[in-house]
């Protein structure tokens, strides 16, 4: 039988455009209606660009090469097919050999694993498929007995899953669709060894799927090693942030930061705006003292880096989730897979060494349609990383001056005469401003555009199991 591919007429790039603007819905797809009862719980009816382009294909048996940035529902758009392709499968027995793993998704980070098994859990909750989650930083008892017990999806980052292999807990032997997410951050972790070590086990007939909000010409040749003639699907431009996220940058000393920071987050609460907001810095010393600086000058605070224990991190994040703490100061741990919609603001206290982070960190904010701010720090010495930013987004950032009253600017922390303020526009105190769009952005040259199963414990209400559609009204 031929499968077809349903005729779709949304927009590329329209990561937030709204219902009336698409011509489909998930009903469309011909989900299961315990799929669909799923996905409609969730509050969603209208896929996104990603979803709507790619979903149909993964349907039909395709490999695929999917790109879009982050916050545009990417998990869902391989979540939702792989449960419609496996329901086949499921089953009510409690005999583990009747649910073998039959879906494996890859990601490099906990933090992704756990956010992608919530989906799983979410959407595969009124069918008999079981899903699951195995990561390390913890003991392996709980999983191992998960495993056991049989589960048809599996999530796992590549070292904890062949620490199972080689328990012979796990058997990837009828596999039938691999999922490798965030394949370009699992290439710069290393993790190519391990990829090639699981994929060996997995059979050779099988569907591949590979998502990345960017694209690097290792990740084409990844793609042509495991794909077979793939679709490619690239709902918006590439390497680029959604334009749902406006983004400004400040030129301040590295000495000033902390200060600015705090500056930063009172004009937010005199304009009437949200304080929480992720700050990303480099290493794992400098998030612990400066969370703890910020705590000090009043701010609650938290931090998340790779020294932290995961029950650390979890307790953290939940106390972030819950409003108990105003800022998530984080390596770039957080900066993939830490799904917390409605996110409202993102700071760069310090510029990535990876341009390609940079898009991921601010990715957090502007997710699913929502609006966000990306606000960046930048020290004259970070001038380099800050041109490779730009040169990698193919526009200018636009640079504003810090708010009336924050701290001074050292003459080392000033750009180029051609970037720089004039000294009008370096009094005005544009902070009792919002962070928004003006008529003619300074220095801006192109526009952006654009988951309870065994072995998962559910989060909040709201948080976590983000489909990336758009909200019913």
């Amino acid at each position: 039988m031929t499968n077809t591919v349903p005729e779709i007429n949304i927009p590329t790039g329209a990561a937030e455009s709204s219902a009336t603007t698409a011509v489909i819905t998930f009903a469309d797809f011909g989900l299961d209606p315990k799929i669909q009862k799923a996905v409609s719980e969730q509050g969603y009816n209208t896929p996104t660009p990603i979803q709507a382009q790619a979903i149909p294909h993964v349907l039909a048996g395709s490999d695929l090469m999917g790109a879009a940035q982050t916050g545009t529902g990417k998990t869902a758009a391989f979540v939702l097919p792989i449960i419609q392709k496996i329901l086949r499968h499921a089953s009510s027995s409690a005999s583990p050999a009747r649910h073998p793993i039959r879906a494996l998704v890859l990601t490099p980070t906990r933090e992704l694993a756990v956010q992608v098994a919530e989906n799983a859990a979410s959407y595969s909750k009124h069918t008999d498929l079981r899903a699951a989650v195995v990561y390390g930083g913890v003991d392996m008892k709980e999983q191992v007995a998960t495993l056991r017990g049989g589960v048809e999806i599996l999530i796992a980052t590549p070292g904890r899953l062949l620490d199972h292999i080689g328990s012979k807990v796990a058997n990837l032997s009828q596999v039938e669709i691999l999922v490798l997410d965030e394949a370009d951050r699992m290439l710069d972790m290393g993790f190519l060894p391990d990829l090639q070590r699981i994929i060996d086990l997995i059979p050779a007939q099988r569907q591949t799927l590979l998502f990345s909000a960017t694209f690097s010409p290792e990740i084409k040749k990844l793609a042509q090693s495991y794909l077979r003639t793939p679709v490619t699907v690239e709902v918006a431009r590439q390497n680029a942030a959604a334009d749902t996220v406006k983004q400004v940058v400040h030129m301040v000393a590295s000495a000033d930061k902390q200060r600015a920071i705090v500056k930063v987050l009172e004009a937010r609460t005199r304009q009437g705006l949200s304080r929480q907001c992720i700050i990303f810095t480099n290493s794992r010393l400098g998030c612990a003292k400066l969370s703890r600086a910020l705590e000090r000058d009043g701010i609650k605070a938290g931090a998340i880096h790779g020294d932290k224990s995961q029950g650390e991190r979890t307790l953290t994040l939940d106390a972030f989730k819950s409003g108990a703490i105003e800022a998530l100061v984080a390596t770039d741990v957080a900066a993939r897979g830490l799904d917390i919609p409605s996110m409202p603001c993102v700071i760069n206290h310090e510029l990535p060494y990876n341009a390609e982070d940079f898009i991921h960190r601010i990715g957090r904010t502007g997710r699913a349609g929502s609006k966000g701010d990306a606000i960046a720090l930048v020290d004259a010495s970070e001038k380099r990383l800050l041109d490779d930013i730009e040169k990698l987004m193919k526009r200018k950032l636009d640079v504003q001056p810090l708010p009336e009253g924050s701290p001074s600017l050292s003459p080392a922390s000033s750009r180029s005469t051609s970037r720089s303020e004039s000294p009008a526009k370096m009094s005005d105190p544009f902070f009792y401003k919002p962070y928004e769009p003006s008529a003619a952005p300074q220095s801006s040259s192109v526009t952006n555009s654009e988951e309870k199963k065994v072995g998962i414990t559910p989060a909040r209400p709201a948080v976590g199991a983000l489909l990336g559609g758009f909200k019913k009204k």
